[in-house]
This record gives structure tokens, C-alpha cells and sequence, in this order.
């Protein structure tokens, strides 16, 4: 792939600088690798001049730092298209279309994560990403009477990061939402009459 100019790409609209440069950050590392995310790199995916990275951030931990959390709050609330309802046919129904929507979130995600391995300080960081999924599958898990055990929001989620991460490298949208499919017909299977009952917990 050749190399972007500065001009490649347009830059941000007033006001837009900043989501602008998180949303290039983003980008850089799914499709580059961490290693790659300079305040140059992101800068020409922005469209913007490198100092303004520098201005919005002050240093590439704060970046990266808020990179996080710009992509956990794009694909956290792909967790339950009824959020705090407890409906498990509403949980993560909207997942595959996210993921094939915007795969750089993700991709971000998981290059974290690998890089966590050979970088120890990068730990704090993959936690938050586990952490954030996880808080927001118990809670719904919770809502729809399958008990507070955290073990079923962790497997909850493997079944569906394994999904995810097969859908952005040798999978299909099609693909993970069968996956799905068959996760929510047996966790309804699990939660019975509970189901029935479960009221709204919002």
C-alpha cells in the first residue's frame, strides 16, 4: 500500500479536530500496528499537521489512553441493542453488522492485546477492554435471571470475541451471526421461566 501524503486526506471540519484524531489513532494501529502510531502517522490519517496532535494529547500514553476509550464507547454499546432490559434476543444483535461496519475498532482492540505480551505496561489498557464488556454483559445477563456469577459474563464473552475476531480475519458478518444465534438460544435455554419474568432493570 503506498504511503498517504498529508494531502491525501481532507482534513477535519471546525470543532471535529479531536474525534477526528482518535478516530485516525484508531485506524493507525488496526491497520499499521501499535508500534506504528506516531503523532506523524496519525496525523496524515487525520488530515491535520502533527503539532495538533501534540496540542490535543500532550504525549502518545494520553493518546492511546483516549483512543481506548473512544473505541470501547463506538463498540461496548454493541452489547445489547436494548441496553438494561434484560432481553437476551436483543443481546449483541447488532454485533456482526458493527463489527462489518467499522472492523477498526476491534482490530485495534486486538493489536493491543497481542502487544500487551511483549509490553508489560500495556496490561492496565487490555484490562479496560475485558473490564468493559464484561460489566456490560453481567448487567444484562443479570437483568434476564441468569444469576450474578461474573464466570458466565466471561464466557459470555470469549464465545463472542472468538466470533469477532474470526469475523474481522477469515470470517463472515453471516458467519458470526449464526455464532450468535445458537449463544442466545442457549443462554435462553438456561434462563427458562426466568426469562418470562425478568422486568426491565434500567
Amino acid at each position: 500500500m503506498p504511503a498517504r501524503t498529508d494531502s491525501a486526506r481532507p482534513g477535519p471540519r471546525y470543532g471535529q479536530g479531536r474525534t477526528a484524531l482518535l478516530t485516525a489513532a484508531v485506524r493507525v494501529c488496526a491497520e499499521q500496528g501499535l508500534r506504528n502510531l506516531t503523532y506523524r502517522t496519525v496525523a496524515r490519517e487525520a488530515g491535520v499537521a502533527h503539532g495538533l496532535v501534540a496540542h490535543h494529547f500532550g504525549s502518545r500514553d494520553t493518546l492511546l489512553e483516549e483512543a481506548l476509550r473512544f473505541s470501547l464507547d463506538n463498540s461496548v454499546p454493541s452489547v445489547s441493542t436494548r441496553p438494561g432490559s434484560g432481553d437476551l434476543n436483543a443481546l449483541l444483535a447488532g454485533l456482526s453488522a458493527m463489527v462489518a461496519e467499522n472492523p477498526y475498532d476491534q482490530a485495534f482492540q486486538y493489536e493491543l492485546i497481542l502487544e500487551s505480551r511483549r509490553r508489560p505496561e500495556l496490561r492496565p489498557y487490555v484490562e479496560a477492554i475485558y473490564q468493559a464488556y464484561v460489566d456490560a454483559l453481567y448487567d444484562e445477563l443479570a437483568c434476564a435471571g441468569l444469576g450474578d456469577d461474573p464466570a458466565l459474563s466471561h464466557l459470555v464473552y470469549a464465545a463472542a470475541d472468538g466470533l469477532v475476531f474470526q469475523q474481522i480475519t477469515i470470517g463472515t458478518a453471516d458467519m458470526t451471526e449464526r455464532g450468535l444465534q445458537h449463544l442466545r438460544a442457549l443462554l435462553t435455554m438456561a434462563a427458562g421461566p426466568r426469562q418470562d419474568l425478568s422486568s426491565s432493570c434500567s
